[in-house]
């Protein structure tokens, strides 16, 4: 089966002004500027299966959204290949767009002073859809998204989780078979996010839909995706299924203890404490230094537990120690 995403050696380069202080160098910079080359993208390749949910992680200015316009037709890279659904998106992005959906978190395809029905109404024509199967998937959608009490109002007037969720109703309406989704949660609460995530992975697995889903949010990541590309300055670091690249980076646990006693000591080597408070212990375990078994142990004989939770480190730390490595391995 031919692949959904196929990218080899991408680059996108981006030349700038050097800014000079001073009279001078403003006199320079209008009469002999000079310049340098930027890379957003520098030299990525991977692979997408049609199916896949791949997060597309890394802090910003990693590329990750110049990567996504290169995908969906917006921007020429400058060196490099790709193809999407069997297509060179730069050069057939009339044909792409009839079968893939995009979702930018910071720009909207919502009318701001008229309802988002309106907008799903001018969709049907851009996608040229048959009115009887788009009636039916739109208030499919709008039932699945939860928007039914929304989607008659400005769109000016909804909060911006409630936008959101009308923005991907809006991407999903023409029954794309690849999905973009480039920060859609930036800016939410906790509780919109949750939301986000959960319609959006129920909709791609029940249409099949391919997902490539840039954030710099883990969350997104270990919510919906089951595959992680990380970049770092342009390039790709890590590309593997999220839970390999749990096993792989982790090397601590985080043990909650709830006790009975109102203060307990637990002190062996390898073991740190995260949190105290009354009945309240959180220690950290280096396991390469102290199992998991000792620490529980040993929490045992020092006092008498009422709950204990073993758990992984947020997955924020585990990123942020790859990045950390990178920039150690990064030449000066």
């Amino acid at each position: 089966m031919e692949p959904a995403v196929e990218v080899e050696g991408l680059s996108k380069t981006y030349r700038v002004r050097i800014r000079t202080a001073g009279f001078s160098g403003a006199l320079r910079r209008v009469f002999a500027p000079r310049t340098e080359d930027v890379a957003a993208v520098a030299g990525v390749t991977f692979r997408i299966e049609a199916g896949e949910r791949v997060a597309f992680v890394g802090p910003n200015g990693a590329g990750k959204s110049t990567t996504l316009k290169i995908l969906s037709g917006i921007l020429h890279p400058t060196a490099g290949t790709a193809r999407v659904l069997g297509l060179v998106p730069w050069e057939d992005r009339r044909a792409l767009g009839y079968r893939i959906g995009t979702v930018f978190g910071q720009r909207s395809q919502l009318w701001w002073h008229l309802p988002a029905l309106d907008t799903y109404a001018l969709l049907r024509h851009v996608y040229d859809q048959d009115p009887v199967v788009h009636r039916e998937r739109r208030d499919r959608l709008i039932e699945t998204f939860r928007i039914g009490a929304i989607v008659t109002k400005p769109v000016r007037s909804l909060s911006l989780g409630e936008r959101m969720r009308c923005e991907l109703v809006a991407s999903l309406l023409h029954a794309p078979s690849l999905l973009f989704l480039d920060e859609p949660t930036i800016g939410l609460d906790v509780t919109a996010k949750a939301v986000i995530r959960d319609f959006v992975r129920e909709r791609s697995v029940k249409d099949g839909c391919t997902l490539l889903f840039t954030s710099h949010d883990t969350g997104d990541m270990e919510r919906v995706c089951d595959r992680v590309l990380v970049v770092h300055r342009g390039r790709l670091l890590i590309d593997e299924p999220v839970a390999a690249l749990r096993r792989r980076y982790i090397r601590r646990k985080v043990v909650t203890l709830a006790t009975v006693e109102t203060d307990v000591t637990v002190e062996l080597p390898g073991v740190t404490v995260r949190e105290r408070a009354p009945h309240r212990l959180v220690l950290e375990v280096d396991t390469s230094v102290a199992p998991v078994e000792a620490v529980v142990a040993a929490a045992l004989a020092a006092s008498r537990l009422e709950d204990l939770t073993v758990e992984d480190p947020p997955m924020e730390e585990i990123v942020a120690a790859i990045y950390a490595s990178a920039e150690k391995g990064a030449p000066s």
